[in-house]
């Protein structure tokens, strides 16, 4: 039996992280990308069908098919999560971000109806493709109030997503983690804040998936060989 030896496989898991590569406002890959990309992987995966025996050959192929598979599955999923929760996902060395609309009210850490929706959809992405991958829940604030107390509060809006994602939307919580950076001027939407609605988009939270560059563990299931 032939074995993928890790340089090759590296470069396997490279091209899916290109077809992956998402930038912000856009969560679509066309199907030109995705062709061109695939059939970079397959002809990776055929100089090693060469080197094998007919039934690793046909192993092999099988492999690449439910790789094709799967990678569309998950090209669907992002696609449906900005089409219907209008996320977008952006991607970073080795992470992606997904910014999801979950707003709170002013001097509120409540996760309303709406955001709980966007949650739960993000949850099963999680759960299908990225089932090891660290996620970490980034609070933010509008600039009323001081620094101070909008660290806190945001600390404990993203202390809020969490308890929600590893309770009602079933993520496991050692793989969840929440962080603060409260008025970060870096990252305001506008300077616009509260009380009432002004301001409302700097009240959020923002998710980001450390994936260490690889592909989701799902997509990638099929390249092990035994």
């Amino acid at each position: 039996m032939v074995r993928l030896d890790r340089p090759k496989r590296h470069l396997t898991m490279a091209a899916v992280v290109g077809l992956l590569g998402l930038t912000a406002g856009c969560a679509h890959v066309t199907p030109k990308d995705m062709n061109a990309s695939l059939a970079s992987m397959r002809a990776d995966l055929e100089n090693e069908i060469k080197a094998g025996d007919a039934k690793t050959s046909s192993d092999l192929s099988g492999r690449m098919d439910t790789l094709e598979g799967r990678v569309s599955a998950l090209e669907q999923d992002l696609k449906s999560l900005h089409d219907q929760f209008n996320v977008t996902v952006q991607r970073m060395q080795g992470q992606l971000r997904f910014d999801v609309p979950v707003y709170f009210g002013f001097d509120s850490t409540a996760v309303n109806t709406d955001g709980k929706a966007v949650l739960d959809k993000f949850a099963q992405v999680m759960q299908q493709y990225y089932p090891q991958s660290m996620i970490t829940v980034e609070g933010f604030t509008d600039p009323a109030g001081s620094a101070a107390y909008n660290m806190r509060l945001g600390q404990r809006r993203a202390d809020a997503v969490v308890a929600y994602l590893s309770g009602s939307a079933n993520l496991a919580k050692s793989q969840l983690r929440a962080v603060s950076y409260g008025e970060s001027t870096k990252r305001l939407v506008d300077k616009a804040h509260g009380p009432g609605q002004a301001g409302w988009q700097n009240r959020r939270v923002v998710m980001v998936v450390d994936d260490a560059g690889q592909t989701p563990a799902a997509a990638l299931s099929g390249l092990s060989s035994n």
